[in-house]
């Protein structure tokens, strides 16, 4: 469980890792039957490399992980509180960043979206578990889950503020919350991947500055790999700690707001994670199971109890309910 890669991963014949290898040879099958010649499949156990299948992409081409990239940011707000320059996810985000709350009717993204008085209450856990209801009118602090971008951009701009790294006046000249992610993430566990800035197309009169500006980032699915890695077991890497073990057991299970607030159905998403605790999301996997999820079909499935991480990008199948049916219940049922 504590081996780690070094500069090039250790590889395990399936046989080696624990799985049936007449029932992992059906999984190479099942995708190229579905997945149209365009696919990347990494599967890990044990700390090594048990499938590396890429198919249409190269192995080397950094992708962009998208929403996938939140789990990233949840793993940064865990640094930066342990660190102490930030207080608490309880904070409120107006304390660390006060020009969020500067776009008034009229410069918001669209018509009816702007900053409310209620958005000043806002704190930062309910920014990384999609329930801040940034201005969305109607939407109380911490009531409804309402997966969003604009929120995960005042929480990344927010903690790089705290660091000094972001001056919304000058974004894209800012040094950003890439240099976070590069310190306490990157550059710990060996990995290569790139960054970019996106934005969505809006009204001339967006304060985009404000709210706009994700800091992705983009990846092979090997370095996708090491980061699931990373969470599979607890936060360190070797004997090194770098996410406190304590803060990503909250932010993979179910976020307390959700359960609290909203309906059962919903119970599948903690800080920036998708998660199975409840069984909402994968009835059919372990319960322990999350995953980092991204549009274009990025994902990293991650299981503690099974050893597994088992990286998609892209795949077959863009629904998380698919995996569950699909690639992941295929990658389970070939262990022995």
């Amino acid at each position: 469980m504590n081996s780690i890669p070094g500069s090039k991963w250790k590889r395990l014949a399936p046989a080696e890792a624990g799985f049936d290898p007449g029932k992992f040879v059906e999984i190479e099958r099942w995708l190229d039957a579905r997945a149209e010649d365009r696919y990347r499949v990494v599967i890990v156990r044990d700390g090594a490399i048990v499938a590396e299948w890429n198919r249409g992409v190269a192995a080397r081409e950094q992708i962009w992980l998208a929403s996938a990239t939140k789990s990233i940011f949840a793993s940064v707000l865990g640094i930066a509180i342990a660190e102490g320059v930030i207080g608490s996810a309880d904070d409120r985000v107006i304390d660390y960043y006060p020009q969020a709350m500067e776009v008034p009717a009229g410069c918001g993204p669209k018509s009816g979206r702007h900053v409310f008085s209620k958005d000043h209450a806002i704190t930062l856990r309910q920014l990384i578990s999609n329930t801040s209801g940034y201005m969305k009118p109607g939407e109380e602090p911490g009531k409804v889950f309402h997966y969003q971008t604009y929120g995960m951009n005042i929480l990344t701009h927010a903690i790089a503020s705290a660091y000094g790294l972001y001056d919304s006046e000058d974004p894209e000249g800012s040094p950003g919350f890439k240099v976070l992610v590069d310190r306490m993430l990157k550059k710990p566990i060996g990995a290569d991947w790139g960054y970019y800035l996106t934005n969505f197309k809006l009204q001339s009169a967006a304060r985009l500055n404000i709210f706009g500006y994700y800091d992705g980032v983009k990846a092979n699915a090997l370095d996708m790999a090491r980061l699931g890695w990373l969470w599979r077991n607890g936060g360190r890497w070797g004997e090194r700690p770098l996410i406190p073990e304590g803060w990503l057991n909250e932010a993979r299970g179910t976020a307390p707001l959700i359960q609290a607030n909203c309906p059962e159905e919903q119970w599948q998403y903690g800080y920036g994670f998708w998660s199975n605790d409840h069984g909402k999301l994968w009835p059919n996997l372990p319960r322990d199971s999350y995953a980092a999820s991204g549009a274009g079909n990025q994902h990293i499935w991650v299981c503690p109890a099974l050893d597994l991480v088992v990286v998609q990008s892209p795949g077959p199948y863009e629904k998380q309910e698919d995996l569950d049916r699909g690639l992941l219940a295929l990658v389970v049922g070939a262990l022995r």
